[in-house]
């Protein structure tokens, strides 16, 4: 039986490769061997930034209540502990939402709270 060479996949291999590191600079994008580091690193990088993205959305969702609550007489976690008390099930990108677009809503939702916290 023949033997068949395998310069058609690696090249389709290296082409793949090139092609993802297209914008890099320098060798990054034309060298195959450093290419493919640099791939390797930006996919890498790029998994965990979308990890990253969630905990960050979080966060600015955190201050963007606080705000709001602090504006309304209440710290954000006593805030919180009010709205659970009262049963209002909520979560924190809706909340958020509405201390920046319905500041009447967030109002009423804090005095909630604040009845909850007396009781």
């Amino acid at each position: 039986m023949a033997r068949i060479k395998g310069g058609l996949n690696a090249k389709k291999k290296h082409n793949r490769v090139l092609k993802l590191a297209k914008g890099y600079r320098g060798a990054r994008s034309k060298q195959y061997r450093v290419a493919k580091q640099s791939v390797m690193r930006a996919l890498t990088s790029s998994y965990a930034g979308r990890k990253q993205r969630k905990r960050q959305m979080r966060s600015l969702w955190i201050a963007r209540i606080n705000a709001a609550a602090r504006m309304n007489g209440l710290s954000y976690s006593r805030f919180m502990h009010g709205l659970k008390l009262a049963g209002v099930d909520m979560n924190r990108k809706v909340l958020a939402d509405m201390a920046v677009s319905d500041a009447e809503g967030f109002k009423s939702l804090a005095e909630v709270a604040k009845e909850k916290l007396a009781a």
